[in-house]
C-alpha cells in the first residue's frame, strides 16, 4: 500500500502543514505528483484570511484542471497531510484526479478535536469513499498521523 516514495511525499505534506501553522494557519499540506513521479504543485491551508474554502487539495484540483489533460489527471496522485474534506473530495472527483494518499484521516481529526474541546465543524467528516467513487485511496499512516496530531495540538494550544 504505502511505499517509500509515498512516505517521502507524505513527509513533505506534513512539512507544508507545519509551514501553514508557522504562519498562523490551520496545519494542512498537499502535494500533486504526476504518474512519472514529478512533483507538479504543492500548497498548504490558507483559511486564516477568512475564506474557509482555501484548502490545498481544492487548490491542487483547480491547478490540475488548468494545467493537465484528463488522462494526466487520472494517473496523478494527490498526497495530503489530512484526508480530504467533502468539498475537496468532490473537487478531486469532478476534475478526475487519480489516487489519494493521506497521513491522517478525517475520523482521527474529529476525534482529536473532540479530545481538545474544539467545537465540531459545520461540515460533516465523511470518508472520501462516501463522496467520490472509483478512486484508489490509501491512509492513514500511523508514523505520520501522530506528527499531524501534534500540529493540531499546537494550533489549538494558542
Amino acid at each position: 500500500m504505502i511505499n517509500d516514495t509515498d512516505f517521502k511525499h507524505l513527509q513533505r505534506c506534513v512539512e507544508l502543514a507545519k509551514q501553514a501553522l508557522d504562519i498562523g494557519d490551520e496545519p494542512f499540506g498537499s502535494v500533486l505528483v504526476s504518474a512519472d513521479g514529478k512533483v507538479l504543485a504543492e500548497d498548504h491551508n490558507r483559511v486564516s484570511g477568512g475564506d474557509q474554502t482555501q484548502h490545498p487539495e481544492f487548490a491542487l484540483a483547480r491547478w490540475s484542471a488548468e494545467n493537465m489533460t484528463p488522462e494526466e489527471r487520472n494517473k496523478a496522485t494527490v498526497y495530503t497531510s489530512g484526508e480530504h474534506c467533502p468539498m475537496c473530495a468532490a473537487a478531486h472527483g469532478w476534475v478526475g484526479l487519480g489516487r489519494i494518499v493521506y497521513a491522517s484521516s478525517s475520523k482521527q481529526l474529529a476525534q482529536w478535536m473532540s479530545e481538545m474541546g474544539v467545537p465540531a465543524s459545520r461540515v460533516r467528516n465523511l470518508p472520501i469513499q462516501d463522496v467520490i467513487r472509483d478512486t484508489p485511496i490509501d491512509g492513514p499512516v500511523p508514523e505520520l498521523s501522530e506528527q499531524v496530531r501534534d500540529l493540531h495540538r499546537q494550533l489549538h494550544a494558542k
